[in-house]
């Protein structure tokens, strides 16, 4: 047999296996029984037969990359999230239907982020949203109509209360005004989006390693989560699914505890422990003592608070979150030591990450309703520089794609280096 005639016969062999694998999930998507509008243990995610893993599954096969074309496939029937960054009001209402029409034929709840906030990410790498608010209030009311009565899990505006516009700069919002607009839309976004009958809603809430437990409560109080289902944590980043899990977990009780908890403490969030401070902990320096926001081992100063302060809230009272564990398998990157004089930006395309735990709502952890992959496994994160004054990303010897593009080798990268190991989903 000729050498080109194997190679097309192995192309569709592994080609068969990649269909065989998305119709197996179309298929068990299409057995699942309907589920509430909030998320529980039993509900099952949307799987887009038609994502970019999948066509880079093909790309991969016709080029007789056959290892990476393996891996694309088993990630691609796993569920990954479908982002909303644009468009006019009628444009996101027909997109928006159109997928969530596609996962009630087949009775899976699909994973929708709501990404237009005007002035998101202080103009930066994913910069850009609707152009005023009442643009932006437009945009959010398609945007649910568009979901309409059927099943959707949505993640509210990643970045959007953790990065307000007073934290982008001394002279971006001298008045406050941008920032107690942007909150507003925040809330306006959470409560339309809710109001569908079948919808759970998580506004996001930044990371473990951003903003202090007390600042992140607050914001999540001022913005409306309490007319949501709870946040979202970890959104575009590395850090793992533990350290998370310990993070909202604070966040809620924070917020149970300065707004039901004593009566001494109500509106203060600010004297929750956080996870860089603990005035429980002596934090002095001494061997043992000293609090390390990346070292969970030290983090028990901030636990003892929370039961000396909080105690055991009842459990219905506190406020869940869900964990995008799409790039955290194998945790955070740091560069060594002393290789940049500057921010090396660590949450920007981070160099041999991998994979997290597949999404789940299934997850064992009291308060955390599932693990999702929020950010699409394989979309750059933007031109990264490390801040060394150029152009290419010193990580990879190349300008990085713009946030958002399909960059097939990081795809290649985060499948490869999966904790746990990649597998099809059955």
């Amino acid at each position: 047999m000729k050498p080109r005639s194997l190679r097309r016969r192995a192309i569709a062999a592994i080609a068969a296996l990649a269909a065989c694998a998305v119709l197996t999930a179309t298929q068990g998507q299409a057995q699942a029984a309907p589920t509430a509008d909030a998320i529980t243990p039993a509900t099952k995610f949307y799987v887009d037969p038609h994502s970019k893993a999948a066509k880079q599954t093909l790309v991969d096969f016709a080029n007789g990359d056959f290892a990476n074309a393996a891996n694309m496939a088993k990630a691609a029937s796993w569920p990954q999230a479908e982002w909303f960054t644009e468009g006019t009001p009628e444009e996101v209402r027909v997109k928006a239907n159109q997928l969530v029409r596609k996962a009630r034929a087949v009775n899976r709840t699909p994973v929708l982020v709501a990404y237009n906030v005007p002035g998101r990410d202080c103009t930066q790498y994913s910069s850009g949203g609707a152009a005023s608010s009442a643009a932006y209030r437009k945009w959010i009311d398609a945007f649910a109509a568009g979901i309409g009565d059927s099943k959707a899990a949505v993640v509210v505006e990643p970045d959007g209360l953790a990065l307000l516009p007073r934290d982008c700069g001394p002279d971006v919002d001298p008045t406050g005004e941008l920032t107690a607009t942007r909150i507003a839309d925040l809330e306006y976004a959470v409560k339309t989006i809710k109001s569908r009958p079948r919808t759970a809603v998580y506004l996001d809430a930044g990371n473990v390693l951003w903003r202090p437990v007390g600042d992140m409560a607050r914001r999540l109080l001022d913005a409306g989560v309490r007319y949501g289902d709870g946040f979202a944590l970890n959104v575009s980043n590395t850090h793992p699914t533990d350290h998370n899990a310990r993070y909202g977990t604070w966040m809620a009780k924070c917020m149970w505890f300065a707004t039901e908890g004593p009566e001494h403490a109500r509106g203060h969030t600010d004297w929750c422990a956080s996870q860089y401070y603990s005035p429980a902990a002596p934090n002095d320096g001494a061997p043992g003592n000293a609090v390390d926001s990346a070292d969970p081992t030290t983090w028990r100063w901030t636990d003892a608070w929370f039961d000396q302060n909080a105690g055991t809230p009842p459990a219905d009272a506190l406020h869940h979150f869900v964990i995008d564990t799409s790039r955290n398998g194998l945790g955070a990157w740091t560069p060594e030591p002393g290789k940049y004089s500057g921010d090396p930006e660590a949450w920007c395309n981070a160099p041999g990450r991998g994979l997290g735990p597949r999404p789940t709502a299934d997850t064992g952890v009291p308060l955390v309703d599932a693990y999702l992959w929020i950010k699409i496994p394989g979309e750059s994160d933007g031109s990264c520089t490390r801040n060394t004054g150029g152009a290419i990303d010193p990580e990879y010897g190349i300008v990085d794609p713009p946030a958002g593009t399909w960059w097939p080798d990081q795809a290649h990268t985060l499948a490869r280096n999966a904790a746990p190991r990649l597998t099809f989903n059955r």
